[in-house]
Formats: C-alpha cells, structure tokens, sequence
C-alpha cells in the first residue's frame, strides 16, 4: 500500500527513537520525485549534485540558488508526503549569516521545503543559530563536504583517524546545541558516524557512513546506474538503467530508419469518408 501520511520532522525524530530506519533519495524533477513518493520514500533530497547529474559539471560548486529552488518546487509538486531538503548551493550561506537565513527562506517558500541543508562544522554555529530562530530547520552536512573539494584536495572520505574523528563528534554536539534539525554524515567510517548517531536525539542520516546511522541517502542516477563510469564505493546499484535507456533509443533509431514507426496504430484518423473529399478535392498542393 503506498504510504498517505506526510512525513515531518515529527515522523523522522519518532522514526529514530523507535529505531526504524529512514530512507532518503535525491530527486530533480517531477516524475523522480512522483515515483519516490509512490515507492515510500521518506525524505528527498534535492541536492546540489544536479550540478553534476543533470547539468555535466565536474563539481557541485557551479549550480544556482535559483535553479535549486525551481527545481525543488518541482519535486515538492510530485512529492507531496514526502520530507523535502533544499541544498543550500555554494556562497549562498557563506558570505554572510543574513544572506544565508534569507536565502535559506526562499527554500521553505517558494518551493515548499521542509528543511534546508548547508556544507558546515562549528564554524557554522551562527549561522546555525541564526536560521533556527528564524522557525528554519537546518540540517548539517559533516564529514565529506564536495562544497570544500578544492580546499579538501579532491573526494576523500574523512574523520578516519581518531583526533579528525573527534572533532567532528563535537562539531555535531555544537551544530546540535546551536539549533540544528539533523545531520547527515558523508564518506565517514562507521565507528565515528555510530557515536554521533548514538549520542545526538537528531536523526543522522549517513551518505557512506556506515549502517549505524538513523538512516541513508545516495544519488539516485548512482544507484539507478544512469551515471557514467565508477561510483562512490558506498553505492550499490540497483539498475542498470543507462543501457536500458541506451538499447531503447537505439531501438527507435532503427525503426525510424526502417519506417516502422509511426505505424498505423500510431498515426490520426480522419473522419469518416473526409479522406475521399481530400483526395478527390483539386489544387490540393
């Protein structure tokens, strides 16, 4: 039966304490998101990956708030139950604590959002604060940042000795004590990633961090095996969706090259004994 009841931060923090798993998929458009809501999907995440997914670009770091905030009303229109996440996208939350909390309200308003995300630790604190006072539920993204891919030297997992590992644990305390909704822990082992989940009321929601999180997210064109070429090593794929969509459109070339389409069946009638007037009327060209 396909789940009616919309899910809120409500559902997600009773979902923790009775320990029942959370799932979390990215979407970018209506019809992703229609069937992620059909499928029961608690949480999407419209996530500054699009960059990467939907517009070609080698990083997260080129997309605008504008095109976030189109797209995430997008998928709130086709994902009605489900709890929605705008990513904040790069310098839209940096510069600033009130652009951030300005920006961070185009999310909830003009695309329906429930919460926002923002690339942070306890560097992040007032800004944190700042959204939280402003009735904006915020959640926080630790350990892999791909906002912070140029500072950090590419894509590497993080807190995988036990000092970074430590001061991640407290920034999650302190983004907790300012004010933040949840956490969401990207390319982290699962020792540190259990005792941030184990030691904060907020769900966390883990992105390669391990199976102790209070739930987990991927990129849905990662695991529907649209995207090209190797994956992150947390992703397994359930699809092999780009040669299903490569052997289909091939198949529609060759019958376009052959004729066999349109047939008949796909081609308008006109009316009853109209043809015989078209044909037989004169100066038809």
């Amino acid at each position: 039966m396909t789940p009616t009841a919309r899910v809120t931060l409500a559902t997600l923090l009773a979902r923790k304490k009775a320990r029942q798993p959370i799932s979390m998929l990215t979407a970018y458009d209506y019809p992703s998101a229609q069937i992620e809501d059909a499928a029961g999907v608690d949480c999407i995440l419209v996530g500054d990956s699009a960059a990467q997914v939907i517009l070609g670009h080698d990083s997260t770091l080129p997309i605008s708030l504008d095109f976030l905030v189109t797209i995430a009303a997008a998928v709130r229109r086709g994902a009605p139950r489900c709890f929605l996440v705008g990513d904040m996208p790069f310098l839209s939350y940096q510069v600033n604590v009130e652009e951030g909390v300005r920006n961070a309200g185009r999310f909830l308003v003009e695309a329906g959002c429930d919460c926002v995300k923002i690339e942070g630790d306890r560097r992040f604190v007032r800004t944190v604060e700042a959204m939280s006072a402003a009735s904006i539920p915020v959640m926080v993204h630790l350990g892999l940042r791909p906002q912070s891919v140029r500072q950090l030297g590419g894509y590497r997992a993080q807190a995988r000795d036990a000092a970074s590992a430590l001061r991640m644990i407290e920034d999650a305390k302190m983004l907790e004590s300012a004010g933040a909704s949840a956490i969401l822990l990207e390319a982290v082992p699962p020792e540190p990633a259990r005792i941030i989940a184990e030691s904060t009321q907020l769900p966390v929601i883990g992105c390669g961090a391990g199976p102790h999180c209070d739930g987990h997210v991927v990129v849905l064109h990662d695991m529907l095996g649209l995207t090209a070429g190797t994956t992150a090593k947390f992703v397994k794929r359930y699809a092999d969706s780009r040669t299903g969509f490569a052997q289909a459109i091939a198949a529609y070339v060759a019958d376009i090259g052959s004729r066999a389409y349109p047939a008949a069946e796909h081609c308008y009638e006109m009316a009853a004994g109209e043809a015989e007037k078209l044909r037989a009327a004169p100066n038809k060209s």
